[in-house]
């Protein structure tokens, strides 16, 4: 009978007008017996007309405020402080116009059977008040109590978090249809609200909730962080003690991820590696971005990847009039723009999209596209990453990373596209291995276009450079996570080996924030925080799954895969700094090459493709950047080989 009476009322709400029917009749009770305890119920002094008179002036005038303030239009199941705001009003003025009247028209008409005294109407409006507050209330508290024992599987929670936050996760969970969650109590630093009591609920430390639900307890409860200033380093703490003990512990998203304002209990979702990330997060604000891009013509190449499609995004949320998706892989673009229709429904009625499915070391293929779309704005994400294959594959490293990067910023240059940015990798910085050699040569080129003749041209080329991205395509996150899922091993190469990550919004951000502030031929380098331990993360990633490191799942190392080093570095022996007005951008002061002498060596790589000799193509690289040395690598023989002048 409950649950057929839950099914039914679930997404049914009681009729406002039956509320409103409802609340009028309460004001009958309430003002009847304010009226019987003013004559301390002896009835046979009551004037029959001059009841009926008071009653029906005091009711008519609180219907009237009724129909103004709506309080009667709320969902019960749902009554708040804000209902009862809204019913205060009503009562409140109405008495006070009901109490301003009745002394008028006494004074003005002299007629006593017309006045309310002042007794009965303050009885009457603690009385309706009350009366009306509680019956929403205790509506509120049948509805939830029937849902609670509807056979639903009843899980324990802890919330870390008594404040704002915390009590809007407590109602959240409180309104979840498909869960009965019990909040056990809630979680507290703050030592003056320990032993408090907010909403019935006990505040407690972090000791006693362990004594108390997690210490040789069978069932264990979740927590959840609901922490909304809490900082990295406190979030890292509190997640490595449950997690210590095998709690599980989930987390809410920002206030500017909740759906229509409002949390819901489905946004409630794991604790990630990315929440946990061994800095603050970083944060652009500059109003410049939108300037630049709104209404103009912005390609991005490489656009179905993770950061490609990162950087779509965010440039769409600036309104450009055209926004050019070039990829040579069709699926993913495809699906790229699938998502892009369905999640910015709005903003692509406004900005135009476009797919050119292309190879950007095919010359003819670009020049059709720069030629058929004319671009403002080009952000160039296009390239091969993967460190161990570019290591097998040097042709295609040359050919995509370097040569295509040529093809790309010639073609910017000759349309008169306003900025190039290129985004490149910390593994451009002494590189050791052939993907990052590559993209060093290609920054070297881009730059050398900057100074042509020794005069800005129209084209500003920009580099940015940044370390590894949290959960890109084939990114060791991703990889982990994988792993873990299929029950391990967690594969890492070695035990010291360390990185540097950001997340895929943070570094798109300061892709555009650089691309913004650059003028043309500078290197920014993004402040990445201080690195993690490949084998932390490793463990870390285990235990937020539930796991036990070394038991359940174990770690693995397997060794250096060839062109890889220990850890990776921003700048180069003989590069400095030079601070920017966004404290995590920086500008790498590096040598700027000669164009004529670059492109001759590109040039003489282009035509080394045809022979097809990786030797002879790696060979080249390491004559023209002097600090690539390989390691664990088929062309570490080659370094031997380095004449003392150049070749070339």
């Amino acid at each position: 009978m409950i649950e057929l009476f839950l099914k039914t009322t679930a997404t049914r709400f009681v009729s406002s007008y039956l509320v409103l029917s409802i609340d009028v009749l309460i004001c009958i009770v309430s003002f009847s017996v304010a009226y019987l305890l003013r004559f301390n119920f002896e009835t046979s002094e009551l004037n029959r007309a001059d009841f009926l008179y008071c009653l029906s002036s005091v009711v008519s005038i609180r219907f009237l405020f009724f129909l103004l303030f709506r309080p009667y239009q709320g969902i019960i199941r749902h009554t708040s402080l804000e209902d009862v705001t809204l019913l205060v009003y009503a009562v409140t003025i109405s008495g006070v116009v009901t109490a301003v009247g009745s002394l008028l028209i006494w004074h003005l008409s002299d007629q006593v059977h017309f006045y309310i005294p002042l007794s009965i109407l303050l009885i009457d409006y603690f009385s309706c008040l009350v009366l009306l507050s509680v019956s929403r209330f205790m509506a509120k508290a049948l509805y939830w109590t029937l849902r609670a024992r509807n056979g639903r599987v009843r899980q324990p929670v802890l919330i870390y978090g008594a404040g704002e936050t915390g009590l809007l996760t407590r109602k959240a969970l409180a309104q979840d249809s498909a869960q009965h969650y019990v909040i056990l109590a809630f979680i507290d630093d703050n030592p003056y609200k320990i032993q408090k009591v907010i909403q019935g609920i006990k505040v407690i430390s972090r000791q006693e909730a362990y004594e108390r639900y997690i210490r040789n307890q069978a069932v264990l409860p979740q927590v959840i962080l609901a922490m909304g200033t809490a900082d990295l380093l406190q979030k890292n703490e509190i997640t490595e003690f449950f997690l210590h003990h095998h709690v599980s512990v989930k987390t809410i998203p920002t206030v500017g991820q909740w759906i229509d304002g409002e949390l819901k209990s489905s946004q409630i979702r794991d604790v990630r590696i990315e929440d946990l990330l061994g800095r603050a997060a970083i944060q652009v604000v500059n109003p410049a971005i939108g300037e630049q891009v709104r209404n103009q013509v912005v390609l991005v190449t490489g656009a179905a990847g993770s950061i490609g499609s990162e950087l779509v995004r965010q440039v769409l949320s600036h309104k450009p009039h055209t926004i050019v998706l070039l990829d040579q892989a069709e699926s993913a673009l495809f699906d790229l723009e699938f998502n892009l229709r369905r999640e910015y429904k709005s903003v692509v009625e406004v900005t135009k999209l476009i797919l050119k499915i292309g190879d950007v070391a095919d010359e003819v293929r670009m020049h059709h596209i720069f030629r058929d779309v004319k671009p403002d704005f080009v952000f160039h994400a296009a390239a091969y990453k993967h460190v161990p294959l570019m290591e097998q594959h040097p042709y295609e490293a040359v050919r995509v990373n370097v040569l295509g990067t040529q093809i790309v910023a010639d073609l910017s240059l000759r349309f008169g596209v306003r900025k190039f940015v290129m985004i490149s990798t910390d593994k451009a910085v002494n590189p050791t291995n052939v993907m990052g050699a590559t993209k060093r040569l290609a920054e070297m080129y881009v730059q050398s276009l900057n100074y042509q003749g020794g005069k800005l041209p129209q084209t500003r080329f920009i580099t940015t450079r940044f370390g590894n991205v949290l959960g890109s395509n084939g990114s060791v996150v991703t990889v982990f996570r994988q792993q873990i899922q299929t029950g391990g091993p967690v594969t890492v190469t070695h035990p010291d080996i360390i990185r540097y990550f950001m997340t895929i919004p943070e570094a798109c951000q300061l892709v555009l924030e650089a691309g913004t502030m650059g003028k043309g031929g500078e290197v920014f380098v993004f402040d990445m925080g201080e690195p993690v331990r490949i084998a932390d993360l490793a463990r870390k990633m285990i235990h937020l799954s539930g796991y036990s490191a070394g038991k359940e799942i174990q770690v693995v190392y397997t060794g250096l895969r060839p062109g890889e080093k220990l850890f990776e570095e921003l700048l180069n022996t003989n590069e400095r700094t030079l601070p920017t007005h966004h404290p995590k951008i920086l500008i790498a002061r590096v040598n700027t090459p000669d164009v004529k002498e670059i492109k001759a060596v590109l040039e003489e790589l282009r035509y080394r493709l045809v022979e097809g000799d990786a030797n002879k193509l790696v060979h080249i690289i390491k004559l023209v950047i002097p600090e690539y040395i390989s390691k664990n690598s088929a062309f570490t023989a080659l370094d031997a080989r380095k004449p003392i002048t150049a070749a070339l």
